[in-house]
């Protein structure tokens, strides 16, 4: 199977250059269809995410099918090819499986477990069916693809482990809180991560939301936006009283939460845990707030110790993964190399099961006075010395299958015996 895929990526290209790249789905559809129109490839697939741009595809001559792509890229996206080129990665047959593999099971991605990118290639994968330009070489490749992504998922741990700071705050509060169903929310500014942070804890069943800013037009649409309650700044104290989970994040030059205005609150929450995500820069929480009874504070600072630690957690896990994905690339080659060599194989059998067959007739013809026991004996035997005389070119054609070297080998096993003639 002549496939390879070739592209460009966060590993080896700024994204200044990966965005020139970047093909919308309309475009995609056309590239897709003028690739396939041209007659380079035989099967095609490109794969367009904000962190690469990568074509999978099946083509007699690999090399010039890639020129061909890129370029034709380059002229849909109006840019100059040479640098493009002067940039890409290829991996063809084995190492291209491998790739494909790692790609779908998120071991290539800028984060290592993110879970985006097996729908990016599902989306991918699905929209060059649509078009018509996937076959049964690509067909196979992420079918089996998906397979792997989805036992590297349930067998190791990769993408436990929050890796980012808004995520981390929220493995954080379910270690604090039992569960965080009914949870309430108060964000405290109006920053993108103290929202991104709060969408998340919404997405664990944290409720309701208030939102409170100096800006109280801002306050209003935030809240909107989480579904919650905007709440003027001046009734900060009270809103305190209320929730579980604090989120902070006012860009203020000093502490807007005091110790004082907690412990005021602290007898008539009767042991309710409060916690404090304070993502601002400075500290909007004052340092003696964490020492008052069951509340808990934790910065930006605690945050990233936290990813940290779960980022060198999933480089643990992604030592496993890979070994799922090896694994996973010697079987699909096996199986992809006994599908090369089987037709041949067959033939072969055939073409020796007819001259036993004749032969055996011919004897049998010749002894019209044999028993049924002997014709069976003659047989066994002929049956068993065409089996012999299979059991090298059979064995041999699949070793050189798996190694990736099977095409000399038929030609010379289909020279030696005839086969395909008449």
């Amino acid at each position: 199977m002549p496939l390879f895929v070739a592209g460009l990526s966060h590993r080896n290209a700024p994204v200044e250059l990966r965005e020139q790249l970047a093909v919308d789905e309309d475009k995609l559809r056309e590239l897709l269809r003028d690739a396939a129109a041209s007659g380079a490839v035989r099967e095609v697939l490109v794969l367009s995410t904000c962190n690469r741009v990568e074509v999978y595809a099946v083509a007699d001559v690999p090399g010039e099918a890639r020129g061909a792509l890129f370029r034709r890229l380059c002229r849909h996206r109006g840019i100059e090819t040479a640098p493009v080129e002067a940039l890409l990665y290829t991996h063809a047959d084995a190492e291209a499986v491998r790739h494909a593999f790692r790609v779908a099971s998120s071991l290539d991605s800028m984060m290592i477990g993110e879970p985006q990118i097996l729908g990016q290639v599902k989306d991918a994968f699905a929209l060059a069916q649509s078009c018509e330009t996937v076959g049964p070489a690509l067909h196979t490749l992420f079918t089996q693809a998906f397979a792997v992504a989805k036992r590297v998922r349930s067998e190791t741990e990769i993408a436990r482990h929050a890796v980012s700071v808004s995520f981390a705050a929220v493995e954080l509060a379910k270690k604090i809180f039992e569960g965080l169903d009914g949870k309430a929310v108060l964000l405290v500014g109006a920053g993108k991560m103290s929202e991104l942070a709060a969408r998340h804890l919404v997405e664990h069943g944290a409720f309701p939301i208030y939102v409170t800013n100096r800006t109280g037009a801002r306050a209003q649409e935030m809240a909107r936006a989480l579904a919650g309650t905007a709440v003027p700044f001046d009734e900060l104290a009270t809103a305190l009283a209320a929730v579980d989970i604090v989120i902070t994040s006012t860009g203020a030059p000093e502490p807007v939460i005091k110790r004082e205005a907690v412990q005021r609150i602290i007898h008539a929450r009767r042991g309710r845990p409060l916690f404090f995500i304070d993502i601002a820069v400075p500290r909007d929480v004052e340092d003696s707030v964490d020492t008052l009874d069951d509340v808990y504070c934790y910065d930006i600072d605690d945050l990233k110790q936290v990813v940290d630690a779960n980022i060198r957690e999933r480089g643990r896990e992604a030592h496993r993964a890979e070994a799922i994905v090896d694994r996973e690339v010697a079987k699909f080659l096996a199986r992809l190399g006994d599908v090369e060599v089987i037709p041949t194989i067959v033939s072969l059998r055939e073409r020796l099961e007819a001259i036993r067959s004749g032969e055996v007739k011919r004897t049998l013809g010749r002894l019209p006075a044999a028993t049924p026991e002997t014709r069976e004996a003659i047989e066994a035997m002929s049956t068993a010395i065409v089996n012999k005389i299979l059991h090298a070119p059979i064995t041999k054609l699949r070793e050189s299958s798996r190694a990736g070297s099977s095409r000399s080998w038929l030609e010379l096993v289909h020279e030696l015996f005839g086969l395909g003639r008449k």
